[in-house]
């Protein structure tokens, strides 16, 4: 009974959070930046090819908000609501950097299976595996590592990967940003996991082989 009251106790505050932001409402709409600016602007940074695109993006991204809270109707929670908006700013951008930077700026292709020599069972599929890729790597200071890595993950995967082992979306909420059904969630997820896995171990194994003898770099606690 406890956990039911909690939720509508939480749906009854949103409803009233929405209808103050449909309403007009400035400091319905200051309180809804200070919540969710952080959030926003990491996924955006992680999700952009040019992180210093970010700032812009989440600017976008309330103004957005701004303008279409009134056609927002409770489909769905305001936080899933808010963060499809921001992947639809990030798929955009990504576009227009394809299209006119990739002139300028080369930029690395996106990897497949066959380039990782990645095999992916069925029964793969139809597991969710215990511990993520980034729940074992995501240390301090190993961060840097497993952003850079994340970044060679492909699409949908990475997404995926963001949405579920960082931003802590669970699978309905990330099936209902991402517009697919669960199982099409879970099966991305397995693969980005994998993914993840075989660059981080590539990245390692190359640090390895690049480190003098006699000074080894630790690896206890990085991810395997």
């Amino acid at each position: 009974m406890g956990n039911l009251a909690s939720a509508l106790s939480l749906r009854s505050e949103e409803a009233a959070l929405i209808a103050e932001l449909q309403a007009g409402s400035e400091e319905a709409f200051a309180w809804l930046i200070a919540h969710y600016h952080k959030p926003i602007y990491s996924l955006l940074a992680r999700m952009s090819y040019d992180r210093a695109d970010a700032a812009d993006l989440t600017q976008d991204v309330f103004v957005k908000v701004f303008r279409g809270v009134g056609r927002f109707h409770g489909e769905s929670s305001l936080r899933t609501w808010v963060y499809r908006i921001a992947l639809h700013e990030a798929s955009n951008q990504r576009r227009w950097w394809m299209r006119h930077k990739q002139r300028e700026i080369p930029i690395e292709q996106e990897m497949t299976e066959s380039c990782l020599g990645v095999p992916i069972r069925l029964k793969e599929m139809l597991v969710d595996p215990g511990e993520s890729p980034v729940e074992m790597a995501m240390h301090a200071q190993n961060r840097a590592r497993v952003e850079a890595a994340l970044n060679e993950v492909p699409e949908p995967f990475r997404t995926t990967l963001i949405l579920r082992d960082i931003e802590g979306f669970v699978y309905e909420e990330v099936a209902e940003i991402q517009g697919v059904n669960l199982g099409t969630v879970k099966s991305r997820l397995v693969r980005g996991r994998a993914l993840l896995r075989t660059i981080l171990t590539k990245s390692q194994s190359a640090e390895k082989a690049a480190t003098p003898a006699g000074f080894e770099i630790p690896v206890r606690g990085e991810a395997q």
